[in-house]
């Protein structure tokens, strides 16, 4: 089952229902801190976890997959770890395309895995609130457009954990429109000086395949529609019309028929995001066009250089 994100999670204070869910977030916190914790697991492999406490859209498998890139390029042989959930075929699917992917109904035992076939390092795409395991290196991921959206713990607002919990991270990535950049990096060194940021954008590589005279209608089932939206405009693309389907949304062919449809009655042209391509039924694709996106690192020496460092935990 897909179900969209409250729109009132993304607003900038909260409204009176996440007051109301208020007490909810709270109860839900603390039965969660009364939680027996299991002993930490050091894998025998080392481990970066890539992971968020807002939910959602935050660049988590971009970054996973740029982290193994540089470790390939340093001869370093390294793999995707994930925990098998059902409905993340597409992103399964996408880490596969771009190295060796371990699942399991455990993240350590996908870990094992990886070890038992001589992987030296496994990056981890999500896993931060999963307790059991010790990791060398862990980054929280931000979506500079949303940040926190309203502040508050699920199901009053997005966050997995509360903001202040950034006080035990070492690093934070933020990722996506930069507008904003210097108004979080105030909110976050509050929170803790001693953290460490790292910040990238998106950047198209397929944009010159789009010719900017066409009107273009996008879809996209991912965690930050507006995020994708933006970088096409912003690269001069000619969107006049949207549709934001919930994140890892199962597209049925009546949603495609649709999609299909309207862009014949207003002849327009369809974009959607690699990652909802690659759900959709080949028999459906011919007039669908995907972009190609990578992130770009601002300062990559930096991210490379604490990536390289042997001995980090946390």
């Amino acid at each position: 089952m897909n179900l969209k994100k409250p729109k009132f999670w993304d607003q900038k204070k909260p409204n009176t229902l996440a007051y109301l869910l208020l007490p909810v977030s709270i109860l839900l916190r603390l039965i969660e801190s009364f939680k027996i914790r299991s002993k930490f697991i050091k894998p025998k492999i080392q481990t970066i976890c890539v992971g968020n406490i807002y939910l959602g859209g935050t660049g988590k498998t971009s970054l996973s997959i740029k982290i193994n890139e540089i470790l390939n390029r340093k001869k370093i042989k390294s793999c995707f770890v994930k925990k098998f959930y059902s409905n993340q075929y597409d992103e399964q699917k996408l880490l596969e395309s771009r190295g060796k992917l371990f699942t399991s109904s455990t993240r350590i035992n996908a870990i094992n895995l990886a070890a038992n076939e001589g992987y030296q390092v496994a990056i981890l795409d999500d896993g931060l609130q999963d307790n059991s395991i010790s990791y060398d290196l862990s980054f929280v991921c931000f979506n500079n457009l949303n940040w926190i959206g309203n502040g508050l713990t699920i199901p009053a607002g997005p966050l997995r954990q509360n903001i202040n919990s950034l006080k035990s991270y070492k690093h934070v990535f933020l990722n996506g429109n930069l507008e904003n950049l210097e108004n979080i990096k105030r909110h976050i060194f509050k929170i803790n000086p001693n953290i460490n940021l790292h910040i990238g954008k998106y950047i198209p590589l397929n944009i010159n395949e789009f010719n900017k005279d066409n009107k273009y209608l996008v879809f996209s089932g991912i965690g930050n529609h507006k995020t994708f939206v933006s970088m096409l405009k912003n690269y001069g693309i000619n969107v006049l019309k949207d549709i934001e389907f919930p994140d890892h949304y199962k597209y049925t062919n009546y949603d495609i028929n649709k999609i299909l449809d309207l862009s014949n009655d207003l002849d327009y042209k369809i974009i959607t995001t690699e990652k909802d391509y690659l759900r959709l039924d080949r028999d459906k694709i011919d007039n669908i066009n995907f972009i190609k996106s990578e992130l770009k690192i601002l300062d990559e020496d930096k991210l490379i250089s604490t990536i390289l460092k042997k001995d980090e935990n946390n």
